[in-house]
């Protein structure tokens, strides 16, 4: 039996033990119930496998239980869980949303999350009312966890709109929240940081952690990103995609990434990067030195030697081979 087999059958049962008990209550199944322990631990991958999966085995559950004949006393209604965040019924969906006080584990946060892309505008509207609530609510953990799944992927969904999305990040981006985001980005190895620093960066709050980002991130590429927002004074991000005609009399066209960015509210003096830069341990780093160095000789003078000599005895040839060229341009410019 393979893993995920193994799980489809601790979460079936999950349910039905679920739809047994006593958690099935009016307001939202408590945190000890079957569903939430089993999901507590769970990946946030394939998010939208598991819900079809939880929405199937739930329907499924309660149509055995009201047609046990043994059962014909008992109360066959079916009230209002976190698990009906997965059903087809928007009401249903908006119901379980206004239900919720705070999310029992990172998984029932993502669904919460997703909802903000629910096909149905009331869904969607009742989401963004009580994520705030929910969140703040919710352990700091669980929702760094949901945060860093949710903004992975929101750049693909089609119905999220702006509104909901600076109401996303103003909840991530309060004191409460932004350490714990800041230490995930330090110390995550793995995983699109790039990508998800680029979308908590299009609030200034975090302008302040980026030095310290910079200097002590584990990934190398997400360094190198926040290096280069440094250099250039400006974060950026993509903001989805739109349609751009490249023949419009024979109806051809593609989609083109649309980039937002805004300027920085702080201001590091250059030299001090470019010195922490080029003693990077990762070339991808010290590359990012190399080309800001090129493009800076003008306005470094005297300093921009040593860090060019510096360079050009790097282990990267492609580190090296820039810090050359520096030499070059710089004994150049010196002769004319």
């Amino acid at each position: 039996m393979n893993k995920t087999s193994a799980l489809e059958q601790e979460l079936s049962h999950a349910i039905k033990e679920l739809v047994r008990s006593s958690c099935s209550s009016k307001e939202t199944s408590p945190s000890l119930c079957p569903v939430s322990l089993v999901t507590a631990e769970w990946p946030l991958g394939n998010l939208d496998y598991w819900e079809r999966f939880i929405r199937d085995e739930y329907d499924k559950a309660l149509s055995s239980q009201s047609n046990n004949l043994w059962k014909f006393w008992s109360n066959t209604n079916t009230k209002i869980t976190w698990i009906d965040l997965c059903s087809w019924d928007g009401h249903k969906r908006e119901q379980a949303l206004r239900c919720i006080k705070s999310a029992p584990n990172r998984f029932a946060l993502a669904l919460v999350c997703r909802r903000l892309n629910d096909w149905v505008p009331q869904v969607r509207q009742a989401a963004s009312e009580v994520l705030s609530k929910i969140v703040t609510n919710t352990d700091k953990s669980d929702v760094v966890d949901a945060v860093f799944f949710t903004l992975s992927l929101w750049s693909s969904w089609k119905r999220i709109d702006e509104k909901s999305k600076n109401t996303l990040l103003e909840i991530i981006t309060t004191t409460r929240l932004l350490d714990e985001l800041k230490l995930n980005l330090i110390a995550s190895p793995t995983g699109p940081l790039s990508s998800i620093f680029s979308q908590i960066a299009r609030k200034s709050a975090i302008d302040h952690y980026l030095v310290e980002i910079a200097n002590r991130a584990v990934q190398p590429s997400l360094r190198a990103k926040v290096y280069r927002c440094l250099f250039s004074n400006k974060v950026s991000w993509f903001n989805g995609r739109k349609w751009q005609w490249t023949d419009i009399r024979y109806c051809q066209g593609h989609e083109a990434p649309v980039i937002s960015a805004r300027p920085l509210t702080i201001h590091v003096p250059l030299i001090l990067l470019l010195k922490s830069a080029a003693n990077d341990r990762s070339s991808i780093v010290r590359r990012v030195a190399a080309e800001v160095l090129i493009r800076e000789l003008k306005n470094l003078s005297d300093e921009s030697v040593p860090l060019a000599e510096q360079l050009s005895l790097d282990r990267s040839n492609a580190v090296a081979e820039r810090g050359k060229f520096a030499l070059r341009k710089i004994a150049g410019d010196t002769l004319f």
